[in-house]
């Protein structure tokens, strides 16, 4: 997952409010998202390879999301999958804090990475580069490949429009948050942070929809939760940019 815009506990009518891209080599097996055969109360996409995920959220309100952070100096493969931390929260017995705090004392296990873990109640962040961790704040916030709310160009330009989409209305309109997901104008040369990849190579990873030779957008996710705890999951995956598929889910919070 490579961006991740959402707005917390200021909506009238959701608490939450995710609008994400989850970017991967085209070649990577996926399977959409569904519930889990071996752990039926979560809902996320799956990475076949090591067996992780991305982004999720189980019956019971527990929601988490990962992306990796984008340095080369911090690409060694580490010990464990960072798609296992998502499922881990999801599927163990641990508050927000809990795991962030556990998962510190375990950051070098793995290459560089953010993951936010959250209830209805409280949501944190986690960055093991930095060695951050951020309980969350009312409002909205974006995550791309460093840490929390960088201004990086298309997480600036994600936060601006998921606030523009979800002020000042009731209702949340679903289609015009997989719009904004949709956008592929690249970013000015003099927006773009330095990551220590090749240049061209960043200017092609620099728009919210990411689609290169072999590498690009693979999934977007609206993910909503209201006030009724009612939850509204609806992923649309793509094959070398083209749309593929979607998938909507809903229930309520147990």
């Amino acid at each position: 997952m490579c961006l991740i815009n959402f707005h917390w506990q200021e909506h009238a009518n959701y608490p939450l409010i995710i609008a994400a891209n989850r970017d991967e080599f085209y070649e990577r097996p996926t399977a959409p998202a569904h519930f889990w055969e071996d752990a039926p109360d979560l809902l996320a996409g799956r990475d076949l390879l090591q067996q992780g995920t991305w982004l999720g959220i189980t019956k019971q309100g527990k929601f988490a999301a990962l992306t990796n952070f984008r340095d080369p100096q911090h690409m060694t493969p580490g010990k464990v999958s960072r798609g296992a931390i998502v499922g881990q929260f999801l599927t163990e017995d641990w508050s927000p804090r809990e795991f962030v705090e556990a998962l510190r004392k375990n950051k070098d296990d793995y290459t560089g990475f953010n993951v936010f873990v959250g209830t209805l109640n409280e949501l944190y962040h986690y960055n093991n580069v930095y060695d951050e961790i951020t309980k969350i704040k009312p409002g909205t916030h974006g995550l791309s490949n460093d840490t929390l709310n960088t201004p990086w160009p298309k997480v600036v330009k994600g936060k601006r429009l998921l606030h523009a989409r979800t002020a000042q209305t009731n209702d949340i309109d679903t289609d015009k948050l997989f719009h904004m997901l949709y956008d592929t104008d690249e970013a000015p040369d003099e927006a773009l942070p330095s990551t220590g990849v090749d240049w061209d190579f960043e200017k092609k990873l620099s728009p919210p929809f990411i689609h290169t030779g072999n590498y690009g957008t693979r999934a977007s996710t609206v993910l909503l939760i209201d006030k009724a705890h009612r939850v509204t999951f609806i992923e649309r995956t793509f094959n070398e940019g083209e749309f593929r598929d979607e998938k909507t889910f809903s229930f309520h919070i147990t």
